[in-house]
């Protein structure tokens, strides 16, 4: 009787990457302490998920929402990295729109105030804390800086 040999091994190149890889590529040259600060999850877990070990779905999705990622992305690969833009945090844009609005000098073009908008909007977002704090004072003095930053 012929036996016929399966190849199992499948080209590295072919396959997806891991959940591990994914989340190394969120925590980037940052530590992963900090990562796990900002992600409200131990640094125990996080280096559990980086060995390979695959997080519930309530836990990938704190990663995935902190991160502003896809989950579909996160936990599979698929998909687009980042979330499409009806999932807009209002309470910041409406902070980070407040905060221009006041601060804003008239002579600066609209142009240049939207940019600052969604500079200020990015950065709230960054450092939303867990419980959904917007740090208003620090971005203020973001504001500031971005707007001493286009008149010099």
């Amino acid at each position: 009787m012929n036996e016929i040999e399966i190849n199992h091994s499948t080209d590295v190149s072919d396959l997806e990457s891991s959940f591990a890889e994914r989340l190394r590529s969120l925590i980037g040259d940052g530590s992963v302490s900090a990562f796990a600060r900002k992600v409200a999850l131990s640094e125990s877990l996080i280096r559990k998920y980086l060995k390979g070990s695959e997080p519930s779905l309530a836990r990938a999705n704190q990663i995935a929402q902190q991160f502003n990622v896809s989950l579909e992305w996160l936990a599979t690969g698929c998909g687009y990295m980042y979330r499409q833009a009806e999932v807009v945090d209002s309470s910041a844009l409406a902070l980070a729109r407040a905060l221009v609005t006041s601060a804003v000098q008239p002579n600066i073009a609209e142009h240049d105030q939207l940019t600052i908008i969604v500079s200020v909007y990015q950065h709230l977002r960054a450092h939303k804390k867990a419980d959904g704090y917007l740090d208003e004072l620090a971005a203020r003095q973001f504001v500031e800086h971005l707007i001493d930053a286009k008149a010099g």
